[in-house]
């Protein structure tokens, strides 16, 4: 089994499951050989004060949490958190950020990522294993492995019973909407709340594998996953990319387009994409020799803002993006360790990202206040973009 994100990527060696990824295990020899000084672009002339403001974390209990994404009225976070007795995976919850309320929304069984509200309903989407018979066992397996004290990097498997659930507020109904074997995970819906894009496994499974195929699947089964959109009750789902290489962790854009991440078929870097919510015009935004991924637009529809390795292979920090690509990508966040998954809330004036930086290795949930007039400062400021080493 190869090595490790984001649950739904990667330093995931603390987060994992977040939008996620695994590492081929020669990988961190080979990316630190590529952050050399001469490959980082690096700009003194700003500092995270000068974005971020007012930083304060924001969830304290279970051994992570990660994966906060805002409800269309900014008043709340679905996040994904490992917390609940005697399961030690992720479960998925809703934080009342006035009141401070938190209550678990997944069945409490399994292991769930990706969850996300749906714009005009009381549904709430996520993905889960529950409905695999063996989650119980495995649970177990996974706690007596821990308990035993055995070190080893946190893994995401890329389980084959993981689906897409969409969850009612007021009836505490739940639907699936995924049946297809394989990997479905890391949903999102588009703003108008009609469609969900999400990144699946399924072609692993649904034809008889090649000698390579087979190899695949067992070495880096990530390679199999492809974008696919679905009508918000499941129906009439399409796959958009066909791509070896890990294409996953996609979101609908304010106008109603596709971001996504795409690896490379060796699992070495990632890079911005978007697209058309039909699959066209497919185009990649950074070339940043690095593990680029988690990107996501400000409301403005003027940046991306994603996560980056480029400083080092155990340093994400958060940069960003013009909308065209045009521009070198410009750093947000200065913290040693893990900053990632940043989604802007809906007004554009507040930050949640996943972050390490309270110690430790796990992430937890981060706020913090948001300078947009900075931020299109800095873009416009930054320079033009400039093809990496590996284009």
């Amino acid at each position: 089994m190869t090595v490790l994100r984001l649950g739904c990527v990667v330093a995931l060696f603390l987060l994992s499951g977040v939008r996620g990824v695994r590492l081929q295990p020669d990988l961190e020899v080979r990316l630190k050989a590529d952050t050399t000084d001469e490959a980082v672009q690096a700009d003194t002339t700003y500092s995270e004060r000068d974005f971020l403001t007012r930083v304060r974390r924001l969830t304290v209990e279970g051994r992570r949490a990660g994966e906060g994404y805002w409800s269309p009225d900014g008043k709340r976070l679905v996040f994904q958190s490992e917390r609940e007795p005697g399961n030690p995976f992720y479960q998925i919850y809703v934080l009342d950020l006035a009141t401070g309320d938190t209550k678990r929304i997944s069945p409490g069984l399994g292991k769930t990522t990706c969850a996300f509200f749906r714009p005009g309903s009381d549904e709430i989407e996520f993905a889960s294993t529950h409905g695999d018979p063996k989650s119980k066992q495995l649970q177990d397996e996974e706690l007596a492995i821990r308990a035993s004290g055995k070190e080893r990097r946190y893994s995401w498997d890329y389980d084959p019973e993981m689906d897409i659930y969409a969850y009612s507020e007021k009836t505490g109904a739940m639907k699936r909407l995924t049946t297809a074997r394989g990997y479905d995970a890391e949903g999102s819906y588009s703003p108008d709340g009609q469609w969900i894009v999400f990144s699946s496994m399924r072609s692993a499974y649904d034809h008889p594998l090649t000698d390579k195929e087979k190899k695949t699947l067992e070495e880096n089964p990530s390679n199999f996953a492809e974008i696919y959109v679905m009508r918000a009750d499941g129906s009439d789902q399409k796959r958009l990319t066909n791509v070896w290489g890990y294409d996953g962790g996609p979101f609908f854009t304010p106008d109603s387009k596709i971001v996504w991440r795409r690896f490379d078929e060796q699992g070495l870097i990632a890079d911005v994409w978007t697209m058309n919510a039909d699959g066209t015009n497919q185009r990649q935004i950074t070339d940043f020799g690095s593990m680029s991924w988690a990107p996501y637009m400000h409301p403005s529809g003027q940046y991306f803002i994603f996560a980056s390795n480029k400083l080092g292979f155990e340093n994400f920090e958060l940069f960003m993006v013009d909308a065209q690509g045009a521009k070198e990508p410009v750093r947000v966040t200065y913290s040693d360790g893990f900053d990632g998954l940043p989604v802007p809330s809906p007004d554009g004036n507040t930050l949640a990202w996943t972050s390490s930086r309270s110690g430790g290795s796990a992430g937890q949930l981060f706020l913090a206040q948001w300078n947009h007039q900075k931020a299109l400062e800095a873009l416009k400021n930054a320079p033009p973009k400039k093809p990496s080493k590996k284009s």
